[in-house]
Parts: structure tokens; sequence; C-alpha cells
């Protein structure tokens, strides 16, 4: 699902998703296809992720 960020919110990189997860930022990539994490495609294409959702679903994990 592609949306866009309001002002405030920030996003983070696949790589930074990948490190609060310990996994690799191909993982986060899976992720997010199999829609399990909603990306932003930045106007060069590249995904990024809001930085509370990432932390919400971090806390499901734990």
């Amino acid at each position: 699902m592609v949306t866009r960020p309001t002002e405030a919110e920030k996003l983070l990189t696949p790589a930074e998703v990948a490190s609060l997860f310990r996994v690799d930022p191909k993982t986060v990539t899976r992720w997010a296809k199999a829609g399990k994490l909603n990306s932003i495609r930045t106007l060069g294409g590249h995904r990024r992720y809001r930085e509370a959702e990432v932390r919400a679903l971090l806390s499901d994990v734990l």
C-alpha cells in the first residue's frame, strides 16, 4: 500500500528497520511486498517506512 507521509512523521530506511529487527534489509523489502509492513515510495523509487508503525510492530514481536 502506498500512501503519503505527513510532515512531522519520521521515516526509516530499509537498513534502519532491518537493524531494529536484526534481519537483512532484503527481508524488510519482502515483508513490505507481502503486506506485513506498509511502505512509502520516495520520488526516486526507494522504500521508506513509518517509524511509529515499525515500532508498533516491533513491540508486538517482543
